[in-house]
């Protein structure tokens, strides 16, 4: 874990969960998610990534242990909860799973009118939101006549208009043709530069070099979480992740060799940046 001596923005210690009648899933997993970091969390199928995504958004009770805001102890009580999820918001993966409303607008002022939030203090959410997100032109579309990257970037915009300061997304490139990935990308550039702490689930070891600033890698040893370049070269820990070493990190030891480059951790992220290093 990184040290630091603010609390966490969110943080779980000593986190165990099981379902009903099957083994634990997480037993005894500390955790946190810094502020103003871009977190990548990757893992194996099953090595319990969702599971700990609904801890972290209260979908989900610790069985043993505790989730912490800033220090502070999570209560699951009604005021607790809404304290939570104005903090920290969850995208799952599929955006049929979230969305439910007639219209993109009425779906994403679902969470803000929840709160109990005044018309218009809704009404402002929803065109931020949908501004963010780039689709204030399908504020009336019926949901059901999205593409699927348009329904993708409904669910987010629903999350961000509660505001929270952690934003959670699962696989949100998932299915997503590579335009519409980097979209996505550069929309939460935009979030990050205003001020929301992004954590994304992925397999694309590539996408998380390119993208993060730590690497949070679920083992079954335990939770393994560092600078990303340095974590995602650890091989020891990639095998069983179940991950495999992304280019960019064999690009670097390759130019290191040939004395091309002085630190590994300075290596090419992006296509791009091999290109200039070879210029």
């Amino acid at each position: 874990m990184n040290e630091s001596a603010e609390p966490a923005l969110v943080s779980l210690r000593g986190a165990s969960f099981g379902y009903e009648e099957g083994p634990l899933v997480l037993s005894g997993l500390d955790f946190e998610v810094r502020e103003g970091r871009a977190l990548a969390l990757l893992g194996r199928n099953g090595s319990g990534k969702t599971t700990l995504m609904r801890l972290l958004s209260g979908g989900l009770r610790p069985h043993a242990g505790r989730l912490s805001v800033e220090g502070r102890p999570v209560t699951y009580d009604r005021a607790g909860l809404t304290r939570l999820r104005t903090t920290v918001q969850l995208v799952v993966q599929d955006p049929d799973d979230q969305l439910f409303a007639a219209s993109v607008a009425q779906d994403v002022s679902f969470g803000p009118l929840n709160l109990g939030l005044p018309d218009p203090e809704v009404r402002s959410r929803v065109e931020e939101a949908l501004a963010a997100l780039d689709i204030a032109a399908l504020a009336d579309r019926p949901t059901h006549l999205l593409s699927y990257g348009q329904r993708k970037r409904t669910a987010i915009a629903g999350a961000v208009a509660m505001r929270p300061r952690v934003l959670i997304l699962d696989e949100p490139t998932a299915g997503l043709d590579p335009d519409g990935q980097e979209r996505l990308l550069a929309t939460l550039d935009r979030l990050r530069e205003g001020g929301t702490t992004v954590v994304m689930a992925t397999h694309d070891v590539d996408l998380a070099l390119r993208w993060s600033d730590d690497a949070a890698l679920l083992t079954p040893s335990g939770v393994h979480t560092g600078p990303t370049a340095s974590t995602l070269a650890r091989t020891d820990l990639l095998g069983p992740a179940g991950l495999r070493l992304p280019w960019g990190v064999a690009a670097a030891r390759l130019l290191c060799a040939r004395g091309l480059l002085a630190d590994p951790a300075a290596g090419p992220r992006t296509a791009e940046e091999l290109a200039a290093l070879a210029d």
